[in-house]
């Protein structure tokens, strides 16, 4: 997969609650920046913008029809936006039939929060036999606080690096999303 051109953008739950504000995600202000040179490059190369959109519990952040609950980037013309309820992406949405009837099979992804929507995203993807390219600065999460037997708490970006390195050798890190091709 190295070198490949991505033919698909996932941006998952890049939604207000996550990206503006005081409960937004530590680092927000580049994850911004990030994600909007990755979705400027994707529209001028013209390939697939898919949003997810997270329809979070009643009272949540991201519940549905929110401040928080909408999108932080609005979708272009003949852009997708698909809701979810799930972590995974895939799960109980039309995203496989989506990106079937694209022709895409290169996905980069971008998004929050690392660990669980973005992850098991990237995750069900993979299952599926798409190729994920992840760029390390398009993707955030909040600290994890202190846990059962004193373990210590971890800040958001080691949190974030962490779930990356999870996802195992089948997604393909870049180092930012000036890495990233499309085709």
């Amino acid at each position: 997969m190295k070198g490949a051109k991505a033919d698909a953008l996932l941006l998952v739950d890049v939604q207000c609650a996550f990206m503006e504000g005081a409960d937004a995600v530590p680092g927000h202000l580049a994850l911004q920046q990030s994600i909007a040179r990755l979705l400027g490059r994707a529209r001028q190369a013209g390939v697939a913008v898919i949003f997810l959109q997270n329809d979070g519990a009643p009272g949540s952040p991201d519940a549905p029809h929110s401040a928080g609950w909408q999108l932080y980037f609005p979708p272009a013309r003949g852009e997708h936006v698909l809701f979810k309820t799930e972590d995974d992406g895939f799960l109980e949405t039309a995203l496989q039939t989506l990106l079937n009837d694209l022709g895409a099979r290169r996905l980069v992804l971008c998004g929050v929060l690392s660990e669980m929507c973005l992850a098991a995203t990237a995750r069900a993807a993979l299952h599926r036999g798409f190729d994920v390219l992840l760029p390390h600065d398009a993707h955030a999460t909040y600290d994890v606080p202190p846990g059962p037997g004193g373990s210590p708490g971890v800040p958001a970006a080691l949190a974030a690096r962490a779930a990356e390195w999870s996802l195992g050798d089948e997604v393909q890190i870049l180092p930012g999303v000036e890495a990233v091709a499309f085709a």
